[in-house]
């Protein structure tokens, strides 16, 4: 790409030409502080932040919106710059509920963070009118309070733009503009997917997920409770970001000893229930491939793009596999067969799972989630609560010694790794429909096709004389285009992969949140990715199929893939939400 040249603070460098000023700097190791900005995603120039001077211009340039051009000099350091970003902030505290002390985001708040580097401080000044909101706690996975809010929008833009869903918007105008639902509905009132794809970009407290450690720990302190924890694919390549860790550090081994040290009587690993999960999705495809459908068969792991469906698309529930979600499996496990081979009654069993996405909060009060006559899972926490905890328990997670799962749910193949990825559950299901179909060894495990960050990636496989075609996307902005293609008869896939999270399960609503400085110019998704595949290639057993745990509770419990008995235990049902959506 061409590059053109600038000054920026007295220096001349260069950018790449149609950057604007605010990627320019940073391609030249300058910071400018933003607020509102979240790139390709949000670029409206509200919060004012970033202004910078540039030369014959009037008055300040909004950097995040302004084009370089060849020649531009431009300060972003300067007392006027300064003193325009201080003003600002005062103006937003104005109005801000200053209850940091309490917040959720104390120490890990954008607006907190400028306030420091400004020197602004808590005195008020500028007095005036202020409107008081509600506290929303409708939702099951989230609440939100407006007070805190400072209108940058990006939640907004998280829920239209990225995720198509569009529940929540500005409501009124001027002072008094706020956000809010369509006729001042509660978000619990309204179809909401709960993918938590809001929260993880709002930089102050005024939405976050539900925290529902103090369940955990009053079971954890209860004598009559059996307290199993179950840790997600992805957990492990993203927790570390909680302790300041690189982006990307698989922190197994850690997270492992730090849920021991919490008072976890079993820790275990999701990533086995994703290879029963496997097997019963694989046998699910391979029958519909015998019986000629109905096609595509939808993927089932994402409780986000579950109740999407439900809610949007209730005409395609038929296509939707029955199998409950790996957390869920797990949860119906436990409860059932390992209750009994530790002789526990399953109402004394107390499952909480450690995931990446806040819609788990709404799974485990789903219907037809309890095999045992209980929840399969009690608690699901977001990676965040777990640091929390990690923290409270003053457990210095950093320096913890590396320890593995417990057994027998703790030893997992390549496949369930991979789960938590874009993709992932595809290629995992293909390792053991194809070699199913082939009726011989697989020997290339790699479907490079459905991997990556592209949002809708589609791959066709010749196998045994059937050509397989599948499709794999990620947030529900592409699962929409992806299902109007389908719909309109504009492709035709046998198999489809869908996560409701850009990314999948590694950028889910409940990963620790990273500022915007760092979400704007650093591919989270990728890096975390890349982590799962490295753990992938280096284990000895890569398909679901080869798992001695998975192939010993076939032959000693379910019976086999498909059988009555997983049927009762392992899979779910859906039913129209849409109603919600229309009332």
């Amino acid at each position: 790409m061409k590059e053109i040249t600038i000054t920026i603070n007295g220096k001349t460098c260069s950018a790449p030409e149609g950057s604007t000023i605010l990627e320019a700097a940073r391609y030249n190791n300058i910071d400018i502080p933003t607020l509102c900005y979240l790139k390709e995603i949000n670029e409206i120039g509200a919060c004012r932040m970033c202004v910078v001077e540039v030369e014959g211009a009037k008055s300040l340039a909004t950097s995040c919106v302004y084009p370089i051009r060849e020649g531009m000099k431009i300060v972003t350091n300067s007392e006027r710059v300064f003193q325009s970003r201080k003003i600002n902030l005062e103006l937003i505290l104005s109005t801000h509920e200053r209850k940091c002390l309490s917040c959720i985001r104390n120490g890990n708040c954008e607006l907190q963070r400028l306030c420091k580097d400004f020197n602004v401080d808590d005195e008020d000044y500028y007095n005036g009118e202020n409107y008081e909101y509600d506290f929303d706690d409708s939702a099951v996975h989230m609440y939100r309070n407006n007070n805190k809010c400072i209108l940058c929008k990006r939640c907004v833009a998280a829920c239209s733009k990225v995720q198509a869903i569009g529940v929540i918007g500005s409501n009124d105008r001027g002072f008094k503009t706020h956000i809010g639902c369509a006729f001042e509905q509660n978000l619990g009132e309204v179809s909401c997917i709960s993918c938590g794809q809001c929260i993880v970009v709002c930089p102050t407290g005024a939405i976050a997920e539900k925290d529902q450690t103090k369940e955990v720990w009053e079971a954890l302190e209860d004598p009559s409770k059996y307290v199993v924890v179950q840790t997600a694919p992805s957990i492990r390549v993203t927790l570390g970001e909680a302790f300041n860790m690189p982006i990307g550090t698989n922190v197994e081994g850690k997270m492992v000893a730090a849920l021991r040290r919490i008072g976890f009587d079993k820790v275990f690993d999701t990533n086995v229930a994703a290879d029963f999960t496997i097997m019963e999705e694989a046998t699910e495809f391979l029958n519909r491939v015998e019986n000629n459908g109905p096609f595509p068969l939808f993927t089932s792991c994402s409780p986000g793009w579950v109740k999407y469906c439900e809610s949007y698309h209730p005409e395609l529930i038929p296509n939707l596999s029955s199998c409950k979600s790996p957390q869920q499996m797990f949860g119906a496990l436990v409860k059932t067969w390992y209750a009994d081979k530790m002789g526990v009654d399953p109402k004394d069993i107390f499952v909480v799972g450690i995931m990446p996405c806040t819609a788990k909060k709404f799974e485990v009060t789903r219907e037809d989630e309890a095999a045992a006559g209980y929840s399969d899972v009690d608690v699901a926490l977001t990676t965040r609560e777990l640091a929390r905890m990690i923290d409270k328990a003053g457990i210095r997670f950093t320096e913890l010694e590396d320890e593995a799962f417990d057994n027998p749910l703790g030893e997992a193949t390549g496949a369930g790794y991979i789960f938590g990825a874009t993709g992932g559950v595809m290629e995992a299901a293909l390792r053991t429909a194809v070699e199913t179909l082939s009726g011989e060894e697989l020997q290339a495990l790699d479907f490079d096709e459905v991997r990556g960050m592209a949002g809708i990636k589609e791959a066709t496989y010749e196998v045994n004389g059937i050509e397989v075609r599948v499709a794999v996307a990620s947030g529900i902005g592409n699962a929409k285009r992806l299902i109007k293609k389908i719909q309109n008869n504009e492709a035709f896939y046998h198999f489809v992969e869908i996560m409701g999270c850009p990314g999948g399960c590694i950028n889910g609503g409940g990963q620790p949140v990273q500022p915007a400085s760092v979400r704007n110019f650093i591919d989270l998704k990728a890096k975390r990715a890349a982590a799962l595949y490295v753990e992938d290639s280096a284990r000895k057993l890569r398909k679901s199929n080869d798992s001695p745990i998975v192939q010993h509770l076939y032959k000693e419990f379910l019976e086999y893939p498909g059988s009555e008995k997983a049927h009762h235990l392992l899979h779910t049902s859906y039913r129209d939400r849409s109603v919600v959506h229309h009332s």
